[in-house]
């Protein structure tokens, strides 16, 4: 798995793929769930990035324990992946508690992960199958603005990019912006 990776070299800017040996993403780990290295090897793997003081990336937990449990059975596993460098290993676990998560936790204080799928903000999703960026950006359109939303998404941009991968297509590479909080700068 470790050839598979270093094979994967090339940065984001130029094919979409995080690139590197897990060993090569500083401070990044597990905090619950698989080892990060087994995590980041899974063939279906959806990242999504969010933060305890984001009320947007909060008001989305229902809907990506809904993801979770749809998906999870068809081969798609999650992970929680939050890149505040001031967050604690203490601080997300209890977010998780707190919010019903049960999907694996990753911290990124180092941005590493951040910075190889391209996420800036919380929440965002980045869709990998194989090692391979197939899908980066909102869950779906209920937060279509900062400060504004529908009472309920017109479309769902998490879910068809993950039907498209399970059918055996690439997810369209018209990627809608995720709309919520900035992922702060390392400091």
């Amino acid at each position: 798995m470790k050839a598979l990776w270093l094979a994967l070299g090339a940065t984001l800017a130029s094919c979409a793929t995080p690139a590197g040996d897990p060993a090569t993403l500083p401070g990044a780990h597990s905090v619950t769930g698989l080892p990060l290295e087994e995590l980041l090897a899974e063939p279906r793997l959806v990242l999504v990035f969010i933060d305890p003081q984001c009320p947007i990336a909060n008001a989305y937990a229902p809907e990506l324990q809904r993801l979770q449990a749809e998906y999870g059975p068809r081969g798609v596993t999650f992970a929680l992946v939050h890149a505040d460098p001031e967050r604690s290993e203490a601080e997300v676990v209890a977010h998780a508690a707190a919010y019903g998560h049960t999907a694996p936790l990753v911290l990124d204080p180092e941005q590493a992960l951040a910075a190889r799928t391209g996420a800036t903000m919380t929440p965002e999703a980045c869709v990998l199958t194989g090692g391979e960026l197939v899908y980066r950006g909102r869950i779906d359109d209920r937060f279509f603005a900062l400060g504004k939303q529908r009472a309920a998404p017109t479309t769902r941009d998490l879910r068809d990019a993950l039907e498209a991968l399970l059918s055996g297509r690439t997810p369209a590479a018209d990627w809608p912006p995720a709309i919520g909080c900035h992922i702060p700068p390392r400091r």
